[in-house]
């Protein structure tokens, strides 16, 4: 399959690679040309951001949830379903870093298994001539990474450009794509969990669109697409779409969409419908009557930001009806919180659905942040007894418990944090009737049982 591509990476996290990828995207898309963009690594944010920029769905590529082949058939499936004149990669962390020394789950790992040339961002301030001895490293450390290009970012002055340019041009052979100058403050918003985004609106696209111009100003965007279009023909055939069921009826799974749980993968939704379910969008913050459900899908998000909406949501005995009459319920982070007795914040705790007695307290530093292996050891809808599946953790509060529960857990997780430690064994996933909560993501392209399991447990 032919498919332009590129793998937009950095010298390591705050580099620029973000305003690059985000800026790039909006701006190709602004002057006509599809973008399909992708983030490597497990981050709604980026992702959403992304997705905002390009004006259609983002996607994940992760070789921690899926092997080299599976990616490849993932990133194909993907280009296939949505075709676009560039497939942009934004990367995570530095180029070569990922889970051991030799670079295991990096975004070099990614480029190498999707054969995407890369361009780097480098932070350059307070740098000069070591910016080529630096690149001159990139280039040969590991020589099946083609490293195609370097943007300069945090350039102080027109003298500090030529410098760097002049520099990178007699020591490498990489050529400058573009030179962004230091900028008086950071164009993107921030937040306790990274880039925020509660909803999308005029000062949303506003971010994009200053981010395009700076591009443009400082980039050579024609250049880019060119080396993009040089990127060999891929072998391998997509992951089939799933059919679906051969039934007409297909359960109505809902789906709380708002400014306080937003954080689902695409490829989530697409695996439910894929499995036969129809969606619905949902709210807990206005009012609106729910519709009549067969399941519902509660993803993460900022539940802690909206507390006394939520605690005052008319939708939280929906939820519990939901759960006493033995429809499926998925919870996942910030949509566990919601099922829980109380978020425990720093002017009082704020009611929430009560179907779980934790009561999760937040704190300024991540209790729970990284990947996640877990071993399903107790019965439930989604997961069969004995799988293991891989997902992430990324929350800033704890749970804490009454004095006499003793809870009770269906995942045993290594690595992971989760909920509680028993027996020097994190544990997380609580279970009541057929509502599953636990701090662990998953994404669904990586646990296929997951998708096929709750449309089964939503048609019963």
């Amino acid at each position: 399959m032919e498919q332009a591509r590129l793998v937009i990476s950095g010298l390591s996290g705050g580099s620029g690679k973000t305003l690059v990828s985000l800026g790039l995207t909006r701006l190709l898309s602004r002057r006509g040309h599809s973008v399909q963009p992708f983030k490597k690594g497990p981050d709604y944010i980026d992702y959403a951001w992304l997705a905002l920029a390009a004006r259609r769905p983002a996607a994940c590529l992760d070789p921690y949830f899926q092997q080299d082949d599976a990616l490849l058939r993932q990133f194909l499936k993907i280009c296939s379903q949505r075709p676009a004149e560039l497939a942009l990669i934004e990367g995570n962390r530095g180029l070569f870093d990922g889970r051991d020394v030799t670079g295991t789950c990096s975004t070099a790992h990614v480029a190498r298994t999707l054969k995407a040339p890369v361009i780097l961002t480098m932070n350059c301030a307070k740098m000069t001539r070591t910016a080529a001895a630096i690149l001159a490293g990139m280039a040969t450390f590991e020589p099946e990474v083609r490293l195609a290009g370097v943007i300069l970012n945090n350039v102080a002055n027109p003298r500090h450009a030529t410098m760097l340019r002049r520099s990178i041009e007699q020591y490498t052979d990489i050529p400058v794509l573009g030179v962004l100058p230091r900028l008086p403050k950071n164009p993107l918003p921030e937040r306790h969990m990274g880039l925020a985004l509660d909803h999308a609106d005029e000062s949303t696209h506003a971010v994009l669109d200053h981010l395009a111009d700076i591009l443009a100003e400082n980039a050579d965007a024609d250049e880019l697409l060119r080396i993009a279009a040089t990127a060999p023909e891929l072998a391998g055939s997509p992951i089939p779409v799933g059919a679906g069921p051969s039934d007409a009826q297909r359960p109505r799974i809902g789906y709380v969409l708002d400014r306080a749980l937003w954080f689902y993968y695409q490829e989530n939704l697409d695996a439910l419908r894929e499995a036969g379910a129809e969606l619905i969008p949902l709210s807990l913050l206005d009012n609106t009557p729910w519709p009549e459900l067969d399941g519902l899908y509660l993803g993460g998000g900022y539940p802690e930001l909206f507390a006394d909406d939520i605690s005052a949501s008319p939708h939280l005995s929906d939820i519990r009806e939901l759960c006493y009459a033995d429809k499926p319920i998925y919870a996942e982070c910030g949509g566990f919180m919601v099922l829980c007795e109380a978020l425990s914040l720093d002017d009082g705790p704020r009611a929430m659905a009560g179907l779980f007695p934790a009561r999760p307290r937040f704190f300024r530093r991540p209790q729970g942040l990284g990947y996640v292996t877990a071993r399903t050891t107790e019965a439930n809808p989604f997961h069969p007894v004995g799988s293991v599946w891989t997902g992430h953790e990324f929350h800033y509060s704890r749970c804490e418990w009454p004095q006499n529960v003793q809870p009770e857990a269906c995942l045993a997780l290594a690595p992971g944090v989760g909920m509680f430690e028993k027996d020097g064994i994190q544990y997380d996933g609580l279970l009541t009737r057929k509502t599953f909560a636990c701090w662990t993501h998953l994404y669904a392209p990586a646990v296929p049982h997951w998708a096929a399991n709750f449309v089964k447990a939503a048609k019963m």
